[in-house]
């Protein structure tokens, strides 16, 4: 039995003592406490509990059913609590917060500031550290997508261009600013659609649903919205593109196609002030 230290893991309930439970580790790590506090209400011996594994203050291997902001292997946006003269530490939603030497800072890291950074074991000590140096730890390949495949991003850092992403924990993609329609800004996560991979491994991303499928499934959602509203929506094809996203989270584009195929089907009538029902 191998365990993963910095990630869930599911580990059979060996004995209970006064101070908590203990689990049992495999041969590498042996019986391996879960502290009173995270015990479940109910447990039998022998079952089996999912939990996070990580060092405590004194470098012991410890179980928590806390889930951090972070896995080894993961990325994220996270507030430094304090700091010492060895580094910064984040605060990662378990007791021990998270060390980040000053080797592996890209600037000299402030308390409550806000990084991204990931998590890592570190070869030497076998401790879980971070690294704000994100570029080093994102993967070089060819990413395995397909145009309009669907992904998990972290909103990276602003450029020129747009809006660096990281996707699915792995790879680096970009949103190009015009094609942005809402408020950006560093470590906001949600989801996303690839446009397209380009060759140098790099990924275009897009934030709305593309194709004829979106305007179909927003055609439904505007007019139920109408209905819904008296009849009666405040927007014409002429609105800004901000207050269209505002209120339905599609680009201008998808909204003007939508009214479009309304209107063609005679669902709707086209005021100067607003859109009405039929």
């Amino acid at each position: 039995m191998s365990i993963r230290l910095g990630e869930f893991n599911e580990l059979e309930v060996v004995k209970e003592v006064d101070f908590g439970l203990y689990l049992d580790g495999g041969e590498e790590a042996g019986e391996i406490l879960l502290p009173t506090r995270y015990v479940p209400e109910h447990f039998e011996i022998g079952e089996r509990l999912n939990v996070f594994l990580y060092l405590d203050n004194e470098e012991r291997l410890i179980a928590t059913t806390l889930t951090p902001f972070v896995q080894v292997g993961q990325f994220a946006y996270l507030e430094v609590a304090w700091i010492n003269q060895y580094g910064a530490f984040l605060n990662w939603g378990l007791m021990k917060d998270l060390f980040v030497p000053f080797r592996e800072q890209k600037m000299t890291m402030q308390v409550g500031n806000k990084y991204v950074v990931h998590a890592h074991l570190d070869e030497e000590s076998y401790r879980i550290v971070a690294s704000a140096k994100v570029e080093r730890y994102l993967e070089k390949g060819q990413p395995p997508y397909e145009p309009d495949e669907e992904v998990d991003i972290l909103i990276w850092q602003k450029t020129d261009l747009g809006f660096k992403a990281i996707v699915d924990h792995k790879y680096s993609g970009l949103l190009y600013e015009n094609e942005v329609f809402s408020s950006l800004r560093t470590g906001m996560t949600m989801k996303a659609f690839v446009k397209q991979v380009r060759e140098d491994g790099k990924i275009d991303l897009i934030l709305q649903k593309p194709g004829f499928e979106k305007i179909d499934d927003f055609a439904k959602e505007l007019l139920d919205y109408i209905r819904s509203h008296d009849g009666l929506l405040p927007l014409t094809d002429k609105s800004p593109a901000e207050d269209i996203y505002a209120l339905f989270g599609v680009s201008k584009k998808t909204f003007k196609k939508s009214v479009g195929d309304l209107y063609k089907k005679r669902l709707i009538l086209l005021k100067e002030d607003g859109i009405c029902l039929v």
